[in-house]
């Protein structure tokens, strides 16, 4: 059984947008997908209360209740959606249920020193250290045309992490999400552009690299 978790201890960096729709990718894929919602505010559970019944089926788990007791046996793929603000002890007890960890963030200043601080406590976590957990970081909702772009993805490349992708701020995303979909699941006419984006970052998942 395969563990991603999707997280940030800042607020507002698009986690369940990239937990939905990675959870979205697997089920595509024939897999049998659990989504769990560690996240007391639910935002992966109302996407997923709100998806058609002819979509690729997603099991919900309220994680935040009782972490994964309820995820399925016979689950190929947990998708977790971690909260903000996890730090400490709750940090350290998120990650002993990851085998890859996919970190978004925005391009502000705000949330570059925010990710940085996050990173480097993520560092001294037992797990990573012991190289048992894979990190990969993406950079979301970017306008590339911009100078705040350009600071970020230095950043990103001096952070001796795997800078897996860099998806565009697009309605696509707040259309898909609004109707329980993922951006795999849009017409291709309408999401051809976010397909291309996400295939490198779909790519580091199925790869060994993201797998310890």
């Amino acid at each position: 059984m395969r563990h991603i978790m999707v997280m940030n201890a800042k607020g507002g960096c698009g986690k369940s947008t990239l937990a939905t729709n990675i959870a979205t990718y697997y089920a595509d894929q024939g897999q049998i997908v659990a989504l769990a919602d560690y996240d007391p505010q639910q935002s992966s559970l109302d996407w997923l209360d709100e998806r058609p019944d002819y979509l690729d089926p997603i099991v919900g788990v309220p994680a935040f209740e009782s972490g994964l007791r309820q995820v399925p046996r016979n689950a190929d793929v947990v998708v977790m959606d971690a909260p903000a603000r996890s730090h400490g002890h709750e940090l350290t007890m998120l990650i002993k249920n990851a085998e890859t960890i996919v970190v978004p963030v925005l391009p502000s200043s705000i949330d570059i020193k925010a990710t940085h601080r996050f990173v480097d406590e993520l560092r001294h976590v037992s797990k990573v250290e012991r190289r048992q957990v894979r990190i990969g970081i993406v950079a979301n909702r970017v306008n590339e045309h911009t100078l705040i772009f350009e600071e970020l993805e230095d950043y990103l490349r001096k952070l001796r992490m795997p800078y897996i992708g860099k998806l565009r701020e697009a309605q696509n995303y707040v259309r898909a999400y609004t109707r329980g979909m993922g951006i795999f699941e849009l017409p291709e006419y309408l999401a051809w552009p976010d397909w291309a984006q996400w295939a490198s970052i779909t790519s580091w998942l199925d790869s060994k690299r993201s797998q310890p």
